[in-house]
């Protein structure tokens, strides 16, 4: 708390994005440490040191699932109880103490981003890695399913202007484009001039590597990214709308094509010592 007492010195707005993500079943304490005791620490110093306005940083997966055939949009709710991953739950339990402080009177936005991809990737997000993979036109196991991912430029332009223009109390997606992973493959093929081996593997298969993979991953301490999470992520209602960003803060995201092409540019001209990342499946979890 001194840390962040001194840190908050002198200082109107907040923006917090600390976060930590996982898509490994199991208990991790630490994720309940940073994702809701280090925002609830915000929150106390925020409304001690008298912050004219908090922009919180959610997740879309800290909403209630719902359905296919139904949109997803803030009128939903945050789920404090999601069976599907810890991290959704500590997100989820998080933006309710959000909204709690500005019940109580600090001045506060809850921002909901759905799977983010875009350039200057430095910690090789899980669809980063994708990405480069199928720069490199590197053969790539994928699951057949698709979720909605936005540009993290226009993720920190949705922060910037909820900060400006948003509800005190109010939440807003923050998305971008209902993509499949086989569509993503092919326009990076598109763009980079490469040919990717792409071998779907069917569900059933999928969910035996799924289950077995977690188990690995903690012996061997390597990073996966085929787990029961991110399969139900890419199977799930991917039918985000962000329309309510558009109304109130002005939010437009850009053609997904200019964030891949984008991306891709950055991996190849800008940072191509990390196209000799390890291999792996891919997840959309952010």
């Amino acid at each position: 708390m001194g840390s962040l007492q001194k840190a908050m010195e002198g200082i109107d707005i907040i923006y917090h994005l600390a976060g930590l993500i996982s898509i490994i079943p199991g208990h991790n304490p630490l994720i309940w440490r940073m994702n809701v005791e280090g925002t609830r620490n915000i929150l106390k110093l925020a409304q001690k040191t008298g912050i004219k306005r908090l922009v919180y940083t959610s997740s879309i997966h800290a909403l209630r699932r719902i359905p296919p055939g139904l949109i997803i949009d803030e009128s939903i709710g945050f789920d404090p109880e999601n069976p599907y991953g810890e991290y959704d739950r500590c997100k989820a339990i998080a933006s309710l103490d959000v909204k709690k402080a500005a019940q109580e009177g600090l001045d506060s936005v809850i921002i909901c981003p759905t799977g983010v991809i875009g350039p200057y990737d430095f910690f090789h997000s899980e669809m980063g890695v994708l990405l480069q993979h199928a720069a490199q036109g590197r053969p790539i196991f994928y699951v057949d399913g698709a979720y909605d991912f936005v540009d993290v430029r226009d993720v920190v332009d949705g922060l910037i202007s909820a900060q400006e223009f948003g509800q005190s109390g109010g939440s807003y997606i923050v998305g971008g484009h209902k993509v499949s992973i086989k569509n993503l493959i092919e326009i990076v093929n598109q763009i980079a001039g490469k040919y990717t081996l792409m071998i779907k593997l069917p569900i059933f298969l999928a969910k035996v590597i799924a289950r077995i993979s977690p188990f690995y991953a903690r012996i061997l301490k390597i990073r996966i990214r085929l787990t029961p999470y991110s399969i139900e992520v890419l199977r799930s209602n991917s039918v985000i709308s962000h329309l309510k960003a558009t109304k109130e803060l002005g939010y437009h995201p850009r053609p997904i094509f200019e964030t891949i092409r984008d991306t891709v540019k950055w991996f190849l001209e800008e940072q191509p010592h990390f196209l000799h990342c390890s291999s792996g499946y891919s997840s959309c979890r952010q």
